[in-house]
Order: C-alpha cells, then structure tokens, then sequence
C-alpha cells in the first residue's frame, strides 16, 4: 500500500490512508503455507528409527512415530510414493476418539504425525515393511477404538497428489519423492504430472471413487477433518467473544497481522508507524513481546520465515529489513535495488532464503537475504505498482497484482530463482489489487485449486486457477464494501467437509466478513464487529481457535471461537 510518497504520513483518520486510484496504494502478500525446509528435514531424518516387535495388547501408539512411511524409496513402486499418506489418513480418521475433553491435544498429535510422517518417507525403507507397517497401525488403532462408522477407512489413496504440510494440510504434492522432478544440480523442477489441470482431476477421481457417505477427497482432508471436528460450518465459524484488544500502534494504520507458522499464541503486526509488534497471547493476561524498530517510514508488509525464527519485512523507506524474532535484532538491512518504495513481501515456500518483493517503481525482484542481493534473472515489470504477492504450494508459480487493475503469473525456476512471465489477467482497469491468497483446493465441493482476490471493486473474487501457467477463470464473487482502502482476505487454514468452506475477508464497513465459497444463496456465514474504522487485514492461527483483525486506525482486535 504505497500512499504516493508524501513527505511526511497522514494519519488515517482522515481519510490519509485510502487509495488515490491509479497513483497510490499499499501491498499485500497472502502466501500458502510452507513446505517444510530440505535441510530441516535432513537433520532429523537419521533420528528416526523403525521400532518392530510391539506388544503389551492394544495401546495408543505414541505420537511420534517410529515407523516409515510412505516415501518413494528406489523400487519401491509409483503406489509407495503416497503410503505415509494413508498412515496419515488412518491416524486422522480416528483422531476424533482422542481425548474428546481436550481438542487441542488431538489437534497437536495429528500435525506432529504429519511432520514425522514426512521425515520417514524419506528413510526408504522396503515397501513391504511399510505395507506391513500401515497393515498393523490401522489394525491397533481399530482395537483401541473400535469399528470406524465410515467404511474404506484404510483406503488406499495412492492416485492423490495432495500433501500435508507442516502448517496446513491443503499442499500440492511437488512430487519430492520423485528423481524425475529433479534437474541436474538437485533441485526441483516442473513435470507434466503436476499441473493444475490434473490436480483437479486428481481431486475429483479420488472423490467420486469413495464410497457413500465418505465426503473427503483425500488422506490429507481427513487430517484435517480430524482437527476441526464433525461440526458443523457455522459453528466452525461461530467467533463471538473478543479474546484481547492490542492498541499499541493507535493513529497509524496496521495494515499486516499474521500469527506465526504453526503456533496458536504468537501473533505479529506491523504499522505505518514504522514500527513491527511481536504479541505473545499465552499466558494470560496477552503482552507485547518486543517492538521491532528501524524503518524510517511506514512498513507495508512483513512476513514469517517457515521456523518463525526470524521475519522480513517492507517499508515505504525504501528498504526491507531481516529481523531475529528471539531478541529482535535488525539481522540486516537491504535497500530496494530501484530505490523505491517496498509494498510488499512473501517468502519462497520451498527455499526460505529466497524473498519476494513488490516496489512502487512496478518491479518484482527476487532478492536472496544471505546475501543481501538480488537474484540474476529474478526480476520482472508489471503495469503498476506492486500491491500483492502469492505462491502457489509448491513454489513453482507467483502471482503479482498492482495498482492498475492486472494480475500477472510467473513461472519460477526452483534452480536459480529466475522468474519467467507467464499470464496476465485484467481484474477490473484501474482497480487496485490489494490482496492475492492461493490454495490448492478448498473443499469436496471445490477441489480446483483456487485464487482470492480484493481489488477495489465492493467484491471479493474467487477464482480457479486452470493450468499450470496460472490462467485464472472466475467462479464467483461475495459482497463487500472496497473502494478505497487495501483490504485483505485469506482462506480459512482448515478445510471444511460437510457443508462448504469459508474464507474471511476485511471490509471498509468495519466489519470482518466469512463467506461459504459453496453456497450458492446466502453466502455469509458470520460477520464479526467491534471495530471503529476500515478493516485492513484479518489472520487465523493454526488450529482457528483464534482470529485476529486489523484496521486503519491502528486497532488489532483477536477473536475468539465460541465453546459449545
């Protein structure tokens, strides 16, 4: 969100922070969740060992397996590449019968399996092991709890290609485990098989095959369908009460809040006051960590790196800034290689060293924080100033919206950060762009993988990404009050089962908004109000217990899920 460079900021209570449409405005970055680190994984995958022979009668196995799973080991088949998915599937599946007075452990239990789960499909243990492994979970699993209501409980999803990730369970498979997904020098590449085409057919094939009754696409869906319960859709949105009021930065807009990677309790901000937040909600009562100072202007946009130990962030000063979030140190300062204004940032997924950013001068540049440089062939011009940044799961796509109205995808190259463009799509001429959020699919009823868009046009657009060139296809838009200010939208970090799935959205009525994407009447499912001036931004935490708002006059308000 730029606001046309003045000399000294208004403050936004009158009306200083709105867009002056086709000269100015500020940025967003909603960027998909992150793979897990290749390194982080190498360092603990020889931590892992198989552990046979267990006896003692049916026990709850312990949460951090130590048994293989899945991986695409050499010989082992295609259909081995998906195998620790469905040990994933099975402990999901009955996850529900896990402590039914602490929903929180299960919600824990389930990701720390995941994340486990992923390590040892690397190990490349013989797939006869691995059969038998999943064979004698699924048989002591059901001798601690009994028969599952839901026949083809242990189904093998051998076809799906979607993952569960370390912090949501919505991940394109980058086909990791496959060698030919590898160039040369071992880094990632795009293969046929991975495209968007084929990831909603792959969605499809493996929904329609199951059996009556069963309403999860995949064995990543039911993880995470074990972590938001049979509930229903209202009363998986039903926010009501507000947890904590943050007021720190009062008269400057907070444009940015985003809870840390996998963590309920940590949240950040950051302001045009120049100035980042790091907010701790646990224990009670809730407290500023530590403030974040250095930037001269106003900071547009920051993001967390996939371990939360340190963050990036844009400023209107021209710079962005690399920050240690344990004591809060400035790690490095790196100047914007135009000289202009920062709008916006996002974090490579897959290669966390690699940053995003957006300038007021209409460039994308790729820069590396190690370094501090810009990536050779990492930059591209787009027809405005540079308000949205967005990665596909996998990396390998960027979409980039500016103040002019367009959105344009990139292809990225995994190897050496070069940035090719692909398409460009025109939302509405002159219409700023101010938030892009991409997922993979969304929910049984929409399993295409999917683009949330605010442009300053009184709606939120839904789109459907149809290729593995980013084309994007409209399929249907919501309501809202957008005119002027950079509001932003997300999806909703767990996946929906039996009536739809939502996404949230900030509103200039000062209100946040939740919509169900399926619902073809009456879309809104809850609208949450308290505050007194434009809501900017909204962020969910891991496990949506909490939910925390923004808004132009500086308040951050989080709330919380109503206990039935």
């Amino acid at each position: 969100m730029s606001l046309n460079a003045p000399a000294r900021l208004p403050r936004p209570g009158k009306d200083a922070y709105r867009f002056a449409l086709g000269s100015a405005a500020l940025s967003d970055s909603r960027r998909p969740s992150c793979l897990e680190p290749e390194k982080g994984r190498r360092d603990r995958r020889n931590r892992r060992q198989w552990s046979q022979g267990r006896s003692g009668g049916p026990q709850e196995p312990e949460a951090a397996p130590e048994a293989p799973a899945g991986g695409h080991a050499r010989g082992g088949g295609r259909g081995m590449a998906a195998v620790w998915q469905q040990v994933l599937a099975v402990d999901a599946r009955y996850n529900a019968y896990r402590t039914p007075t602490f929903p929180q452990f299960r919600t824990q239990y389930i990701r720390r399996r995941s994340q486990l789960l992923r390590e040892n499909a690397k190990a490349g243990h013989p797939p006869a092991l691995r059969r038998q492994y999943l064979r004698l979970r699924g048989q002591l699993l059901g001798q601690r709890y009994g028969p599952l209501s839901e026949p083809g409980s242990a189904r093998a999803y051998s076809n799906s290609i979607v993952r569960s990730s370390r912090t949501t369970l919505d991940r394109m498979e980058d086909f990791e485990d496959d060698p030919r997904a590898l160039g040369a020098r071992g880094h990632r590449r795009s293969v046929s098989r991975g495209s968007y085409q084929l990831q909603a057919q792959m969605n499809r094939a493996v929904y329609e095959d199951r059996p009556p009754g069963s309403v999860v696409p995949t064995s990543a869906a039911e993880a995470s369908r074990a972590m938001a319960g049979d509930t229903s859709l209202s009363e998986n949105y039903a926010f009501a009460g507000m947890y904590h009021v943050f007021d720190q930065h009062v008269d400057e807009a907070v444009p940015r809040v985003r809870f840390a990677n996998d963590d309920r309790h940590r949240l950040a901000c950051c302001s045009l006051d120049g100035s980042i937040s790091l907010c701790q909600l646990v224990p009670a009562p809730p407290t500023v960590l530590r403030v974040l100072r250095g930037h001269t202007r106003g900071v547009s946009d920051f993001a967390w790196s996939l371990s939360n130990d340190i963050l990036v962030s844009t400023s209107l000063d021209a710079t962005m800034r690399i920050w240690a979030s344990e004591d809060g140190r400035c790690i490095r300062e790196i100047p914007d290689p135009d000289g202009a204004e920062l709008l916006c940032c996002t974090f490579q997924p897959v290669n966390n060293n690699l940053t995003v950013v957006g300038n007021a001068k209409h460039n994308v540049h790729v820069m590396n924080i190690s370094t501090g440089k810009k990536v050779k062939g990492g930059s591209s011009k787009l027809t405005g100033r540079v308000l949205a940044l967005s990665f596909d799961a996998p990396g390998r796509l960027l979409w980039a919206g500016d103040d002019r109205g367009s959105v344009f995808s990139f292809l990225f190259d995994m190897a050496t950060g070069k940035l090719t463009k692909a398409k460009r799509l025109v939302v509405h001429e002159g219409s700023p762009v101010t938030s892009i959020s991409a997922r993979s699919w969304v929910s049984r009823e929409a399993r295409d993988p999917s683009l949330l868009i605010n442009a300053c046009l009184n709606k939120l657009l839904l789109y459907r990404v149809v290729d593995n060139e980013g084309t994007l296809q409209l399929k249907r838009s919501f309501p809202i009050e957008q005119s002027s200010h950079p509001v932003r939208s997300i999806f909703c970090p767990l996946m929906s089962f039996r009536q739809g799935a939502c996404v949230v959205t900030g509103s200039e009525d000062m209100c946040v908004h939740f919509f169900d994407v399926e619902r073809a009447a009456k879309a809104a499912v809850n609208k949450l109000q308290g505050h007194s001036a434009p809501v900017l931004d909204v962020s969910f935490n891991c496990d949506e217990s909490l939910l925390a708002s923004s808004d132009a006059s500086g308040m951050v308000i989080v709330w919380r899920r109503e206990q039935k």
